[in-house]
């Protein structure tokens, strides 16, 4: 018998949530900001105290130079008479040596008097260099200066000087810790805060994550409660639009599907209930006839509604057609031909004034579907023996359509939904005249597509008047 196994996770050095990630980085970026300054501090801090230590030893070291100078004998007693008499020469050690090395004078109690010394300081000195040297360690900082006696060009011996001091180290040492201390606070204080900043963060963003995992479920309704001005809140705010619209959508679509499978059922029932009683029922060959008849017209009903349906689906894939230039003109005269006949039967007369020249850039089954739908409808919903007027005219950089008709006209509080889909202003006689409430949204979506607009308006006395704008493009 077989096992399986689960997948061993792999152990990652960073961890996954955005929140530690950020909050880590910016801890390290700024303990590395802090550490290089206490550093600069520091350094800054000696290099200073060097360069006052090194003036000031400097200055001593000249003044015994040019004191010892005019002593001929630096092994006689005048040598030692002329360093006591400076007074500002206060070091931690005087060493005075002769061109070999040998110690003449050493102010620690003749400590090295009669010996060669080979610090490298003096050995720098004997051939005519000055040198310094500081260092800092132990809560002290040692210098050291030594520079050659020279008389001419001969180098007749040596002068050392040692100076410790502790004051100035003490003040390093104060800086250091008083910096160290500031640091120490003031990464705490940044811990502190890029952990109330990334766990905000983070809240703000689980909510977001939430409203999308509720979105995923179908609940579209569910909006993100976020304040302020950041980049999160403005995501809030188009999640939220975004949301919106995707519940209008929902609801739309699920109209669609109910309003679809009603306007299908109708015209399916009435197939069925019309072929059953032909089945169910001895009737003469008349009766059976109209019966048949009937159930052609309605599945011609069903065949036109489909044809809409599919027509809509097309609009909303938004599959983009190859446009060109149409002349408007030869295109309403088109579809009039097709109407004449439908008008005929009702004794309605079809009028048009017709300007040349009135070119659009549009897909032309579009332009002949528009125009189509709403000559139709103003023959379909007008009176017997009415009439429909159909004008196209060129206003400035506009094409300009208006089908009037001499119908009942639409009520003022409707107008603004007729180009819903379904929606049908009577609907018995909508039903009766063959309509499922599609045409005239069929036509809104045609026109917006191509970059139009369309109106509509109750008649001077009566019927309605549509009237559609396209932009003009010269051929």
């Amino acid at each position: 018998m077989g096992t399986i196994s689960k997948p061993e996770r792999k152990l990652s050095l960073f961890p996954r949530s955005s929140q530690l990630r950020f909050a880590i980085a910016y801890i390290l970026i700024t303990a590395a900001v802090l550490f290089l300054l206490n550093i600069y501090t520091s350094s800054t801090m000696r290099r200073m105290i060097f360069n006052a230590e090194q003036q000031s030893l400097g200055e001593k070291a000249k003044l015994m130079t040019t004191a010892l100078l005019p002593v001929d004998d630096l092994s006689s007693s005048d040598m030692e008479l002329t360093i006591n008499s400076l007074d500002d020469l206060r070091t931690t050690r005087t060493v005075v040596t002769d061109a070999n090395g040998v110690a003449l004078y050493d102010s620690l109690a003749d400590a090295a008097a009669g010996e060669k010394l080979d610090f490298p300081e003096l050995t720098t000195a004997l051939e005519g260099q000055d040198v310094f040297y500081s260092v800092y360690g132990d809560g002290m900082i040692e210098s050291r200066v030594s520079m050659p006696l020279m008389r001419g060009a001969t180098v007749r011996g040596a002068v050392y000087l040692l100076q410790q001091n502790t004051d100035q180290a003490a003040l390093i040492d104060a800086l250091q810790t008083n910096v160290l201390r500031i640091s120490i606070a003031l990464e705490a204080g940044v811990i502190l805060i890029s952990i109330l900043f990334s766990t905000a963060f983070s809240r703000r963003l689980r909510r977001i994550l939430h409203s999308v995992r509720m979105m995923r479920e179908g609940d579209y309704s569910y909006k993100v409660q976020l304040h302020g001005h950041d980049e999160l809140t403005h995501l809030g705010r188009e999640f939220n639009n975004l949301a919106e619209r995707l519940e209008e959508s929902e609801q739309v679509r699920r109209q669609f599907v109910s309003d679809a499978s009603h306007e299908l059922k109708t015209p399916l029932a009435s197939i069925k209930l019309l072929s059953d009683s032909i089945l169910q029922n001895e009737m003469d060959v008349n009766t059976q006839r109209e019966f048949i008849g009937d159930i052609g017209r309605e599945a011609d009903r069903l065949g036109r509604l489909s044809q809409k349906l599919l027509t809509l689906t097309r609009l909303d894939s938004a599959v983009t057609e190859e446009r060109e230039i149409i002349d408007a003109a030869a295109t309403v005269r088109k579809v009039t031909r097709m109407l004449t006949p439908l008008a005929d039967l009702r004794g309605i007369t079809i009028d048009c004034a017709l300007a040349e020249g009135c070119t659009v850039m549009t897909v032309e089954d579009d332009l002949y579907q528009i125009v189509f739908n709403l000559t139709e409808n103003a023959i379909k919903y007008n009176r017997d023996g009415g009439s429909v007027r159909l004008d196209l005219t060129e206003n400035g950089e506009d094409v300009v359509l208006t089908v009037a008709d001499t119908g009942v006209g639409i009520p003022a509080e409707e107008m603004e939904h007729v180009f819903e889909r379904f929606y049908r202003v009577d609907k018995a006689r909508s039903r009766a005249a063959g309509g499922a409430g599609l045409g005239l949204s069929i036509v809104h979506d045609m026109v917006v597509r191509n970059h139009g607009d369309v109106s509509v308006r109750a008649g001077e006395e009566c019927g309605t008047v549509f009237t559609v704008t396209f932009p003009l493009h010269a051929s």
